[in-house]
């Protein structure tokens, strides 16, 4: 593989809410939310752990057969298409393996909206419980490591991951992503309409190389679904325009659109930023 790049992002899930593996929708992809970035030292950054996952495991698992893998996981937030492939992730099965797993802490004295008060290790760990999964979080035999993370940048050597703040029921942070000047803004559900936190997202991408923005529904079929806290294909070119971005894509796919109709989308998006994309399986970016 060619090393001469300072990121590799690779989409493995780019649906929103549940898998959709009906062949009208496998062009642009059936699984839900997962991306990886690579850097050129094969160091493996995740981000959500959808059902995208499984298949990102399993490549990982052929191309570095005879290594140890270190892999860290961060997580927007713990709806079940950010998680529910975590079951599924292969690497996790094998004790020479390490995997890290982040996601921003609550602040102190506060708790999700559910009522809830448990952390990242505990929310995983009932994923994986009894009577929803045969298998428990703790017998998987990799070494594990559950971080909840301030909000601040973290370096991993030339790399700088910095959660930001987005408007989606729960705590949910997107993340910035940069090397060597390479900036890639993930920003996966989020509702548009909140000023401060709109405005949190236009300064944190400025002029990225690309915004991976929440747009789930079409204008008209937002209006049905306000407080859900998802966005449009519109808001997505409006936020990518605001900050001057170089490259747009559109993701979180809603699984009633089929290819045809997302594909429709992603023209008439263009009339309004041009460099917009339609995030598919399988497509890279390397920067």
């Amino acid at each position: 593989m060619d090393n001469d790049f300072r990121l590799r992002m690779t989409f493995w899930g780019v649906r929103g809410s549940t898998p959709t593996p009906q062949i009208e929708h496998l062009n642009y992809g059936g699984n839900t939310c997962c991306i990886e970035v690579r850097l050129p030292n094969n160091d493996v950054f995740i981000f959500d752990a959808g059902t995208g996952v499984r298949d990102l495991g399993d490549s990982l698992l052929e191309e570095f057969s005879n290594q140890n893998l270190d892999l860290k996981v961060f997580l927007t937030h713990f709806h079940w298409d950010h998680i529910q492939g975590i079951p599924f992730f292969q690497p996790l099965y094998q004790p020479e393996n390490t995997v890290v797993f982040h996601s921003v802490a609550f602040p102190e004295g506060q708790h999700r909206s559910s009522g809830s008060k448990n952390g990242l290790e505990e929310t995983l760990r009932l994923q994986m419980a009894d009577p929803y999964f045969p298998i428990s979080l703790e017998s998987l035999t990799a070494r594990k490591e559950f971080k909840e993370i301030d909000p601040e940048p973290i370096k991993f050597g030339k790399l700088t991951i910095t959660p930001f703040p987005l408007n989606h029921p729960g705590q949910t942070y997107g993340y910035r992503i940069e090397s060597e000047g390479a900036v890639i803004v993930y920003a996966t559900d989020l509702e548009h309409g909140h000023a401060k936190l709109d405005k949190v997202l236009r300064d944190i991408s400025q002029n990225a190389d690309l915004l991976i923005y929440d747009s789930q529904f079409t204008p008209e079929d937002y209006k049905k679904h306000q407080g859900w806290g998802h966005s449009t294909w519109l808001e997505a070119c409006r936020a990518a325009n605001d900050a001057h971005v170089k490259q747009l894509a559109l993701f979180h796919h809603f699984p009633s659109y089929d290819d045809g109709r997302f594909y429709k989308i992603v023209q008439q998006a263009r009339g309004e930023f041009e460099n917009t994309i339609g995030a598919q399986e399988g497509w890279s970016l390397t920067l």
